[in-house]
């Protein structure tokens, strides 16, 4: 599903030229679940923007689902961003008077092939992510586990091969970030290739595989033995009304 080879970027920063990727080789394949680990200023950020299509590496080559991103235009990066990518950030990023179902509906927008069954379509993704009767909740009306579920069925609703994760439990209580983990694990089990941002060694752990980076290099890139599953956490913790 994605090949890295030799990535480098470099931003000039008047006379200063900072390396936030220093030769970056990896294969992710598809239906994998993964993780991506590092301090602060290790280059994670930087690499989840260019396999987002938000950024294009200076160095080196990047191939998105048999796709050369590194040698495409504004236009075409917007075309493989809705249709091959679905995001799912830290903060939300959901707009405060639009219902849920309006939220999920904004990708289709930019795809014709859905125009004419959007509301439907938004409706089922709510569906899927268990919110189906929210559909009609704007987000001061929601939880915060209850609004990253809005965001994860508007990254699905286009039906993306490959979910990306901006720290996606960065916001979140133990018993919603395990939620969530369990919805995430769900979409793997489905063949979604999963790569997710995290601080939490506890979350990288319910993943296949962690990669750690450090200075804009990788230190390590290891398979997860014994993956947790978050429905055996959630059994052991104390049930919160929303």
């Amino acid at each position: 599903m994605i090949t890295v080879s030799n990535l480098h970027k470099h931003y000039q920063m008047g006379d200063i030229s900072v390396h936030a990727l220093r030769g970056i080789s990896l294969d992710i394949k598809a239906g994998e679940f993964v993780a991506i680990m590092g301090p602060s200023g290790s280059g994670k950020s930087t690499f989840m923007n260019i396999l987002g299509c938000l950024d294009k590496p200076s160095e080196g080559s990047f191939t998105l689902d048999g796709v050369s991103v590194a040698e495409l235009d504004d236009d075409e990066l917007a075309f493989i961003r809705n249709r091959k990518i679905g995001f799912v950030f830290q903060t939300f990023n959901l707009i405060p008077r639009r219902p849920a179902y309006r939220q999920v509906m904004l990708p289709l927008m930019y795809n014709p092939d859905f125009n004419n069954n959007a509301e439907e379509r938004a409706r089922s993704a709510l569906e899927r992510v268990g919110l189906g009767n929210r559909a009609e909740h704007k987000p001061n009306e929601l939880s915060g586990g209850q609004q990253q579920r809005v965001a994860i069925a508007r990254a699905l609703v286009n039906n993306p091969p490959v979910i990306l994760g901006d720290e996606p439990t960065g916001n979140l209580d133990t018993r919603t970030s395990e939620e969530i983990m369990e919805l995430f694990q769900d979409l793997h089990a489905e063949g979604k290739t999963v790569i997710i941002v995290t601080h939490e060694e506890d979350i990288a752990r319910h993943t296949e595989r962690i990669i750690r980076f450090r200075d804009g290099h990788i230190i390590s890139d290891q398979p997860v033995e014994n993956p947790v599953a978050a429905s055996s956490i959630l059994a052991t913790l104390p049930v919160e009304e929303d």
